[in-house]
């Protein structure tokens, strides 16, 4: 993994270094955490509170890749009822990229991608993004990731709501009824 600035690396370990061990426990939420945007930039999931979001830790190089495409048409026929799909790409399986830039161009040429993705992160293990190990917490152990291409689903309230392994399609219909169902203003 490159070397990363002292501002990424801040802006990496904020979540950990404002609420310590606190960040990956029962009741903080999935908005407390934040990572550097693909292009560079800062990407705060407070930004995306109030929506519902389905967080794929993902890899060029899969058997798996493919569920891009499925993500994209999730985004698509969910965004503008409040879902964000968030695009984590990772090495931790050794199937990624280890340039940024070729992992956007990657999902943008094969796969048009237009939703949000993060710089490559580590996803398991103790380098594990915040993010994952509350994903872990929240849902135990299992829930993963264990291969590339887990879903979580975050709904608005920050609340960590549904996880789904590598095998299940994003479009299926077990993701996209935990969608449905944690969408803004759904029942």
């Amino acid at each position: 993994m490159r070397a990363k600035s002292p501002f990424r690396l801040a802006l990496l370990l904020l979540p950990a270094l404002l609420l310590g061990p606190a960040a990956a426990r029962a009741g903080t939420d999935g908005f407390a955490y934040a990572f550097t945007a693909i292009e560079g930039g800062p990407l705060p999931l407070a930004d995306y509170r109030g929506k519902a979001v389905l967080v794929a830790n993902t890899a060029s190089f899969c058997g798996f890749t493919p569920q891009y495409e499925d993500l994209q048409a999730v985004y698509d026929r969910y965004r503008d009822r409040g879902l964000v799909v968030l695009g984590v790409p990772s090495d931790d399986f050794n199937q990624e990229s280890d340039d940024d830039a070729a992992i956007k161009t990657f999902c943008e040429v094969n796969y048009k991608i237009t939703f949000p993705l993060t710089e490559r992160v580590h996803v398991e293990g103790p380098q594990s993004h915040p993010l994952f190990a509350h994903f872990r917490e929240a849902l135990g152990e299992k829930a993963g990731p264990g291969w590339n291409f887990y879903k979580y689903l975050i709904a608005p309230d920050g609340r960590v709501v549904a996880s789904r392994p590598s095998s299940v399609k994003p479009t299926s219909a077990e993701i996209t009824g935990a969608i449905e169902r944690a969408l803004p203003g759904a029942s």
